[in-house]
């Protein structure tokens, strides 16, 4: 069965107060992540990967020593990375709840330690890919950052909360503020609900 495009879950205009435009959402969700959807979709056909999850291609094409990844790793991470990076945005600013603060704060010392680390990993990450909150296969919660398409499911890790840095993501709305990108991503479009889900679920 063929991957398809996911509905976005708000509307395109959703995030603007919070400092993601629709013309954003529409470049990035229609466009973008489609074209990973269209690729990977005319990629896998034919191959042993039709059919599968795309947590089973991303586990089974990831190549730990390639320097540059193949096509259908690339475009079905991209687009099993965007699925959930939708879901970990919301509008209007939900509270983080107290459990996923708990855990942070034992993890990282404060919320705003957890969210400077967070920021520096995105900022630092050179040239495109994401940063991420993960479960990492011990138990304990980690920032990391990956480059290009390769998000967490190549280590054992649980995402939780991943932020997209390549320059799609922010530069209508930040132009080359990639760090004032990231601060705004965490104080204002997350959905820590969903990222409390996610860890209840880990």
């Amino acid at each position: 069965m063929a991957f398809e495009l996911p509905d976005l879950p708000y509307a395109h205009d959703a995030l603007a107060a919070g400092g993601m435009s629709a013309e954003t959402m529409e470049y990035h969700h229609d466009l973008h992540h489609n074209a990973y959807v269209v690729n990977g979709n005319k990629l896998i056909e034919g191959t042993e990967w039709a059919g599968k999850s795309a947590e089973e291609i991303i586990v089974g094409t990831y190549d730990a020593n390639a320097v540059a990844q193949n096509g259908i790793f690339n475009n079905i991470s991209q687009h099993w990375s965007h699925s959930q990076f939708w879901e970990m945005m919301g509008p209007n600013g939900r509270a983080m709840p107290s459990e996923l603060e708990s855990r942070i704060v034992d993890a990282f010392g404060s919320v705003d330690a957890f969210k400077t680390e967070f920021g520096a990993a995105g900022a630092g990450q050179f040239g495109s890919g994401w940063c991420w909150l993960v479960v990492d296969k011990d138990g304990a919660l980690k920032v990391t950052k990956t480059e290009n398409g390769v998000n967490p499911l190549c280590f054992g890790q649980t995402a939780l909360l991943g932020c997209d840095v390549w320059e799609h993501s922010y530069y209508i709305d930040f132009r080359n503020k990639r760090p004032v990108y990231l601060s705004n991503f965490l104080d204002n479009l997350v959905n820590w609900e969903n990222v409390a889900e996610r860890l209840s679920n880990a």
